[in-house]
Formats: structure tokens, C-alpha cells, sequence
């Protein structure tokens, strides 16, 4: 039993580690951000010095409909519930190689019998003989003293895979966020387009119901029949669209939710929507580094460092330990009895003398993956930092384009109004006020679009700053 004392001193060696130095690459990117964005940069918002990647993401979508499909998501994603478990994946193979760094001690009880016969038998006088071992012992089987820190390295290496892997999953649990709030949008947008559709196939129809009746009268001709029949048959296509449309976005927050849902259950509107506006945004650094993505970048950097060390640890010799301690005899009533302990210890090294140039191969190889994941880290911040600067951009033109839009069906309704009364005068033909309806009905379309996109503009600079607590 001392010699199994030995190994804890000898596994206080093992400090030694052949990791090359961390050192986080310099951003990729300016240090601030430019152009039309800075004074967004500086406005106060209600959220003070917070960071955005601390804005809960139900104070940010506050829409009641929206934050139950959200959670229901966050419950029964399968996407997500993948990632969760990949997590569980990695966290039990880091355990794995964590425990390489300890010794692996088993106990043991056997015993056998054996008869040699009697033309066999090297007593005298020969005669057959019957004979019993029994043993019980501890036993420590290969352990590798870690001197040059290759075991370590690898368990280092499995660490931060186990960390990349967390972080993948909260970069899967943002975007799944920002899918659903794009998906839902989307969905309202089309049935405000549904019912725009609808609004304007009661009025082309009153308007040919108008026509038909003055034709009667000899008020009207055939022509404007025709194009207020051709107005009232587009409308309905328009409908169909959208009806399938409407159904088909059903369809799309089914699969992300994970759960059937029904219209009942979705009562909100477009124009109820409401998202935070001012989002605290800093430095790209404070910024960009939080993003789970990146984090998740940087573990991955960080494990293909640690892989170097394990790289280099193969240049030098690798020291095992088997070791066995216990106690033996002829019978099971005497073995724990008299002088019948036993012990066996066996030290090997092995050192490496020519493999071919496989284990240079092997250094060369680690250090070409991690200047590969050094080049993915850095284009993660530049990809980061585009999306950021993109969204800040899109924020402010959005608010213009939806006020010079709404402004554009304004002009056009008076249009509209100003032809169809000229029509019921005489003083105009009906091809004007068809003219005027479809200009109010597409601005109208558009409208509606920029409203989803503006707002689908904030969700993705929710997602760009790094999302936020769950």
C-alpha cells in the first residue's frame, strides 16, 4: 500500500502545461461605429447604462400574443431542445477527460481452483492434486503521469468545446426568439393585407354595382362595366393570395412553436404592435463580444489552442503506472489472515524515437486549426458588426419611409376621393378614378409592408446586439 502513496506525489509534477499562451485577436473591426449611426450611439434610452444583452426579451416584446408563442417555443422547440442536449453531450465528455487526470483504482475479489493429474503432478510421491487461490486487491491499471501536461491539455480542450456548445445553444435560443417575433409579424402583415384586400373588393364591387346601374340608365358605357369588372376580378386574386398566404404563416409558427396553435389564439393586430425603439448600444466591443456566437467563436479558439498542448506533449516521453495491492491465499478462511499480502508495481516509459514525422504532422496540423478558428472568430465579429451597423442604419430610414409612405396613401386617398367624385358628376370617365383606386390600394400595400419590415428591422437588431436574458 505505500507505493500507491507515491502517486499523489508524483501526480504534483504533472503541473506542467505545453498550452500556448491566450492571447484574445485584436477586433477586425473600427472601434466605434460610423456614419448616419452615431447619434444613435448617444440617445438615452429607457433601459440607462444597461447593456442590451441584459434586456430581458419580455421587456422587449411586450405584445401579450407574441410572448406566449415565444415561451411556448422556448418549451417545445425541437431545434432548441437539440442544442439542450448537445449541451449534456459535451458536459459528460468533459467529465470524461477530466477524470483521465485522476487514476482509475479498482477492486477486485476472485478466486480458482485447479486439479493437476496425477502423470502431471511434479510432487513426490506423484499423485493428482487439487489446488485453490483466492485473492482480493486494489488495483490501479495504465495511469499516465500528466508531466507534460498532455491529458491536461485535453481535458482543457474539452472544456471549452463543453463552453462553445452552451453558448451554441443560447445563440439557437435568440434566433429562435427572432424567428418566431419575424414569423408572427409576417403573419399579421398578411392578414392586414387579407382585410385591406377584402375592404377593396367591397368597394370595386359597390363601384360596378354603381356602374351597372348607371349603364341602365344610359349614364355609363360598356367600357367602364368592363374595367370596373377587371378591377373586382384582380381584387379577388388578391384575396385567394393572401388567404393562402395567411395560412401557410399558421403553418410556419406551428413548426416553431412546436405546438398547434389556431387563429382564435392569435386576436392581435399590426398596428398594436409595439418593440422598445431605443436599445442601449456602447462600443462595438462591449457590444459584439457579448453575442453568444461570438462567445461560442472564442471557445472554439480556445479549445484548438489547448489541442497544441497536446500536440507538443507527444514530442516527450509518456510515464504509466499499473499498480496492485492486496492480499492472496491458498484458502477463503485465511485470506485476510497471516503474512498473505501481496503487491505488484509496474512503471513503464514510453519515448518517442521515429514515428514517421506523425507527430510534427499532428503539431502542424493543431496549430493550422487554430489560426483556422482565429479567421472564424474574426470574421464572426465582422459578420456581428455589419448585422449591428445594418440595423442601426435600417432603424432610422425605416421611420422616415414609414412617415413619407403613410403620407403617400394620404395623398393618394384624396386622389381617390377627388376622382370618384368627378366620375358621379360627368365631369370625368371612370378610367380616372380606376387609376386613382389602384395607385391608394398598392400605397396602401406598401404601407403595410414597411410596417413589418420596420418592425422586423428591430427584432433583428435585438438579434444582432446580442439578444438578451432568458
Amino acid at each position: 500500500m505505500k507505493k500507491f502513496a507515491l502517486i499523489p506525489c508524483v501526480m504534483l509534477l504533472s503541473a506542467c502545461s505545453l498550452i500556448p499562451e491566450y492571447s484574445r485577436p485584436e477586433m477586425p473591426v473600427s472601434t466605434n461605429w460610423t456614419g448616419s449611426v452615431l447619434s444613435d450611439t448617444n440617445k438615452a434610452d429607457s433601459f440607462g447604462r444597461q447593456a442590451a444583452s441584459e434586456v430581458a426579451w419580455k421587456e422587449f416584446f411586450t405584445d401579450a400574443t407574441l410572448q406566449d408563442l415565444i415561451q411556448k417555443a422556448l418549451d417545445n422547440n425541437r431545434d432548441l431542445r437539440i442544442a439542450a442536449l448537445n449541451i449534456e453531450v459535451a458536459r459528460a465528455s468533459y467529465r470524461i477527460s477530466e477524470a483521465e487526470l485522476l487514476p482509475k483504482v479498482d477492486a477486485g475479489v476472485s478466486g480458482s481452483g485447479q486439479r493437476t493429474p496425477r502423470d502431471l503432478s511434479q510432487s513426490m510421491p506423484r499423485e493428482a492434486r487439487t489446488t485453490h487461490q483466492y485473492n482480493a486487491n486494489l488495483s490501479v491499471t495504465a495511469f499516465e503521469l500528466d508531466l507534460f501536461g498532455r491529458v491536461r491539455s485535453l481535458s482543457q480542450q474539452a472544456l471549452e468545446n463543453y463552453l462553445a456548445t452552451e453558448e451554441a445553444r443560447n445563440a439557437t435560443q435568440i434566433a429562435l426568439i427572432a424567428e418566431v417575433a419575424n414569423s408572427y409579424l409576417v403573419f399579421l402583415g398578411d392578414r392586414k393585407q387579407l382585410s385591406l384586400a377584402e375592404m377593396t373588393l367591397d368597394t370595386r364591387q359597390k363601384s360596378l354595382n354603381l356602374i351597372e346601374r348607371r349603364l341602365e340608365l344610359g349614364m355609363s358605357n360598356e367600357l367602364d362595366r368592363a374595367q370596373a369588372r377587371t378591377a373586382v376580378e384582380a381584387t379577388r386574386t388578391s384575396i385567394a393570395r393572401y388567404t393562402r398566404l395567411v395560412e401557410q404563416d399558421m403553418n410556419a409558427l406551428q413548426l416553431l412553436v412546436g405546438t398547434s396553435i389556431t387563429r382564435s389564439s392569435l386576436p392581435g393586430e399590426l398596428d398594436g404592435i409595439s418593440l422598445v425603439q431605443d436599445l442601449p448600444i456602447g462600443l462595438p466591443s462591449d457590444v459584439l463580444l457579448g453575442r453568444p456566437d461570438i462567445m461560442q467563436a472564442e471557445h472554439a479558439l480556445k479549445a484548438a489552442n489547448a489541442n497544441i498542448g497536446a500536440a507538443r506533449a507527444a514530442f516527450f516521453p509518456r510515464i504509466s503506472l499499473t499498480a496492485l495491492a492486496g492480499y492472496a491465499s491458498p484458502a477463503l478462511s485465511s485470506l485476510f489472515e497471516g503474512d498473505s499480502r501481496t503487491w505488484s508495481f509496474v512503471p513503464s516509459v514510453a519515448v518517442p524515437i521515429f514515428d514517421a514525422g506523425r507527430n510534427q504532422a499532428n503539431l502542424d496540423a493543431s496549430k493550422a486549426n487554430r489560426d483556422i478558428a482565429v479567421a472564424r472568430y474574426e470574421k464572426a465579429i465582422q459578420s456581428a458588426f455589419r448585422e449591428v451597423s445594418d440595423g442601426l442604419v435600417a432603424r432610422r430610414a425605416f421611420v422616415s419611409q414609414t412617415d413619407a409612405q403613410q403620407a403617400l396613401v394620404d395623398a393618394a386617398d384624396s386622389s381617390y376621393r377627388l376622382s370618384d367624385a368627378r366620375y358621379k358628376q360627368g365631369i370625368d370617365n371612370y378610367l380616372a378614378v380606376l387609376d386613382a383606386e389602384r395607385s391608394l390600394y398598392s400605397a396602401q400595400q406598401d404601407l403595410i409592408l414597411v410596417q413589418v419590415q420596420r418592425l422586423a428591422n428591430l427584432v433583428s437588431l435585438y438579434k444582432a446586439l446580442g439578444g438578451g436574458r432568458f
